[in-house]
């Protein structure tokens, strides 16, 4: 059986219909797959949509802000990512002429874009025969060819690359890289696979073996990490209340949020008036009130954030506020924009 021709064949058959399918303008490759990074293509499309409309080419996402950026991303997660696609577009129209490098080696030069960025664009946009692996393809290749290395390892990241590049077809690289992509997004999935259905299971390896469920390895994955988030949520008399900008290499850098207390647990009432306390000394204070009794937890892929929201009314501020209304403007973890839409149905 040639690997190849059948995914070939497979891919004419299957393929999916995808706003960005069939292009081959790099602008909007490049774009689709930042964005469906750690993303579910349904909940990338309507993203991937928004950024096309509001930057029709690469020049207008350059010439935009950064907060306008992360603004439009906001619920996608993984921040870095807007943050990277802005300075790469920034890259693309200063340093060359708004015109995307046409080589693997030159795309990899661009903020954010690895290997397999690099492969997919180069390939499906310029011919360039160069294999991509995403954590689709390693699972179509560990399984047919019953590979035991662990897809997240030094030596298995060489050997699959290696790998892709002895069964791919060389000539029809376009469709054969979306083709092996769209195997295992649709075919070849993690949970329960159809293998029945499909035209690779004469010759897998894991198949025959009984193996599809162990494959591929990975090895095991850092330890999620708990963290404790006390959000002071400012009310004024008037109805104005106070964000800060997240600074620093963590989680969210460069968004918005409201004044924070980080805890080792979570505190009791009179747990956070202490704390609040001894880092607000001059607040005018009405209340204190948790507006959500237990806490809410936001998991990222390292750590769960175990989140409460105080409302704190006050009679005048220690410092300048905004409206709510004026809050929702503001490029905010989805955490926090989940709050503002239950915090103003709830108090206004």
């Amino acid at each position: 059986m040639n690997f190849s021709e059948e995914i070939l064949k497979w891919y004419q058959v299957n393929k999916r219909s995808l706003p960005w399918r069939g292009s081959t303008d790099p602008y909007k490759i490049w774009l689709s797959e930042v964005i469906l990074q750690q993303t579910r293509v349904v909940q990338g499309i309507p993203y991937y949509l928004k950024f096309v409309e509001t930057y029709p080419e690469v020049g207008d996402l350059a010439r935009a802000s950064e907060a306008e950026v992360l603004k439009l991303w906001q619920g996608l997660g993984y921040y870095s990512r807007a943050r990277n696609l802005h300075a790469a577009a920034k890259m693309v129209s200063e340093q060359y002429g708004g015109v995307f490098p046409e080589t693997y080696g030159g795309l990899l030069g661009l903020k954010g874009v690895g290997d397999y960025t690099a492969s997919a664009i180069a390939s499906i946009c310029f011919n360039v025969p160069e294999p991509v692996v995403d954590g689709n393809v390693y699972r179509v290749l560990a399984r047919y060819f019953g590979v035991d290395l662990a897809i997240n390892s030094t030596e298995g990241v060489k050997y699959f690359k290696k790998l892709a590049r002895e069964v791919m077809d060389v000539g029809r690289i376009r469709d054969y890289n979306q083709g092996i992509m769209e195997f295992g997004a649709i075919q070849c999935v993690p949970k329960s696979p159809d293998c029945e259905a499909c035209p690779l299971s004469e010759s897998c390896v894991a198949l025959q073996m009984k193996r599809v469920g162990d494959l591929p390895l990975k090895l095991k994955k850092t330890k999620v990490r708990s963290r404790y988030f006390n959000y002071i949520v400012f009310v004024s008399k008037d109805g104005r209340t106070v964000l800060e900008q997240r600074k620093g290499k963590g989680i969210w850098e460069n968004l918005w949020q409201f004044p924070l207390i980080e805890s080792t647990q979570k505190l009791s009432q009179s747990g956070f008036e202490r704390r609040f306390g001894e880092l607000n000394q001059t607040v005018d204070l009405v209340s204190i009130d948790l507006f959500n009794p237990e806490a809410i937890v936001h998991k990222l892929s390292h750590q769960h954030l175990y989140t409460s929201f105080w409302v704190v009314r006050t009679k005048e501020f220690p410092m300048d506020g905004i409206s709510f209304e004026e809050a929702d403007t503001y490029p905010v973890p989805v955490l926090i924009a989940d709050f503002l839409r239950s915090f103003k149905k709830s108090y206004f």
